[in-house]
């Protein structure tokens, strides 16, 4: 069974953080059938990774026009990436147009309009785990006691950033790749390949020393 004190010696995270964290997490485990100590010591692992251990709940999108060309080079143009992107030094100096940022990389996909429409920023990354796009937020919609849609800051909200992670979870098969102990797929899911999964795989097995010896 999670405890405050395994949950904060699993992950890591400070005295204020095990406070604020647990009882949202242990709500939402419940709640999406994260019910195993593997199962929670991979969960615990993936969100410390997309949260920076537990303490963000909102996408940063402060890229310097290079990272953002690098990282996004199929989805921006090189004039757009220097317009919008950071650029720290130089009389060209100015800081990163997040807004526009949004929704340009995120543009025409997972259920956003166009650039236009506004919706990369409005349904940017949020929550413990990243829920991007507006079909992403139509589809854990109706499993969350908010209207994440018509108000998508509510996915800051502690109880609703994990309860969206743990949504979001259950509704891709993570419960059974947990089943399996399958770090790589259970990060390609979350991620779309394997970013971070050396980190993802030393928060899994500082959690796994934890929870499945006790």
């Amino acid at each position: 069974m999670l405890t405050p004190t395994n949950f904060q010696r699993a992950t890591g995270v400070s005295d204020a953080l095990r406070d604020k964290w647990f009882p949202r997490i242990a709500a939402s485990m419940s709640s999406f059938g994260i019910n195993t100590p593997l199962r929670q010591a991979h969960f615990l692992a993936q969100v410390g990774h997309e949260s920076a251990g537990f303490t963000k709940v909102e996408e940063g999108l402060n890229y310097r026009y290079g990272v953002l060309l690098a990282m996004f080079g199929n989805r921006i143009s090189q004039d757009a990436a220097f317009k919008y992107g950071r650029v720290d030094a130089g009389p060209d100096a100015h800081p990163a147009n997040q807004k526009m940022i949004a929704n340009i990389i995120y543009a025409n996909r997972n259920g956003n309009g166009d650039v236009a429409s506004g919706d990369g920023y409005r349904y940017r990354g949020r929550g413990l785990i990243q829920i991007t796009g507006k079909a992403n937020y139509k589809a854990i919609a109706g499993q969350l006691s908010a209207d994440v849609v018509a108000n998508p800051d509510l996915l800051t909200e502690n109880l609703q950033a994990a309860m969206s992670a743990a949504a979001w979870w259950k509704n891709h098969g993570l419960n059974e790749l947990a089943d399996l102990d399958d770090v790589t797929r259970i990060t390609k899911v979350i991620n779309g390949g394997t970013n971070g999964l050396e980190d993802r795989k030393s928060r899994l097995l500082k959690a796994k020393g934890i929870l499945c010896s006790t």
